[in-house]
């Protein structure tokens, strides 16, 4: 959960009142202006989201209203479902609103910053901070600026793969177990829970440190997930895909994100074929396909020559 008194320390903001308040929970994403709620416009507020307070509201406030209505907009403003109230630009806050503020336990905080810059700041911090999350058993690297959850049964070979891939200058991000937050429609960002960040398990050496050994160039505190390559044993009786034209997705969250399907066989370079895959990936979305290209070439044979030949 997320407390006013968090945003306090990230954002820098100092407290004018309300300092018994700074545990209370903020729950909701959204932001308010309360310019109509000060003019006495109370009908549809959001009183459950951190409430901002800019030049104008203030100025509104000290000037447009005598003292019986500025005493009654401060009190009902500060509801007990109100998170906060934060007056930018280091304006003084009015004393009618610190008193009601104090008398509610209503944090009311103070921040340098102008009001469209500080609103885009908070609104950003909100987004990623109460956004939904989950946890996945997997690998989190990036790969040539792809980030590519590697997937799979224990045992299977992540982390040993993910080891392979940072000993080529790529970057990791999380072993076992990823952090995923859907900070958007279709973005999900990954990070490691504090305790294993940096280490990577490789059974039968144990925890090594990634940082440690090959530096702070090779790990990465988040990463967009982008690409999902799942790892397992071959099959000979199931069917592998083997041009590309099947695009598989699997379900994180809300969002989707591409699917491979990479079937282990001894001889076969993971770390390489990742690669691959993640550069594949960026071609594709830069709109080159591989898989379209021959496919479109093979359609011309089969015109050309009336079916296939053996050639094919």
């Amino acid at each position: 959960m997320l407390s006013v008194n968090n945003i306090a320390k990230k954002l820098n903001l100092k407290v004018a009142a309300g300092n018994k308040g700074l545990e209370k929970q903020i729950k909701n994403i959204d932001i308010s202006r309360p310019a109509l709620e000060i003019a006495g416009y109370f009908s549809h507020y959001s009183s459950d989201r951190v409430q901002i307070l800019g030049m104008t509201e203030i100025s509104f406030f000290e000037r447009m209203l005598v003292d019986e209505e500025r005493e009654d907009r401060s009190k009902r403003l500060c509801r007990k479902e109100t998170p906060c109230i934060i007056v930018t630009r280091d304006l003084h806050a009015p004393l009618e609103l610190i008193e009601a503020c104090n008398q509610n336990n209503i944090p009311l905080l103070l921040t340098e910053t102008n009001t469209t810059n500080f609103f885009s700041q908070l609104s950003s911090y909100l987004e990623k901070e109460l956004a939904p999350e989950t946890n996945l058993h997997g690998v989190l690297v990036d790969v040539y600026g792809i980030g590519v959850m590697i997937t799979g049964e224990s045992g299977v070979g992540k982390s040993e793969t993910a080891l392979e891939l940072v000993k080529n200058g790529h970057r990791l991000v999380a072993d076992d177990n990823v952090e995923i937050k859907e900070v958007s429609n279709n973005v999900l960002m990954g990070s490691a829970p504090e305790l294993i960040r940096n280490l990577l398990e490789i059974r039968g050496l144990g925890i090594i440190n990634v940082m440690t050994l090959f530096g702070a160039g090779c790990i990465l505190e988040e990463k967009r997930v982008m690409l999902n390559v799942n790892l397992e044993l071959w099959d000979a009786n199931k069917t592998y895909d083997r041009i590309g034209l099947e695009h598989k997705m699997v379900k994180i969250l809300n969002s989707e994100v591409e699917q491979r399907t990479i079937p282990i066989r001894p001889g076969r370079s993971l770390a390489g074929i990742i690669e691959v895959a993640a550069m594949n990936y960026r071609l594709q979305h830069m709109g080159y396909d591989a898989a379209l290209e021959f496919n479109g070439r093979l359609n011309n044979q089969i015109q050309k020559n009336g079916g296939l030949n053996n050639d094919f």
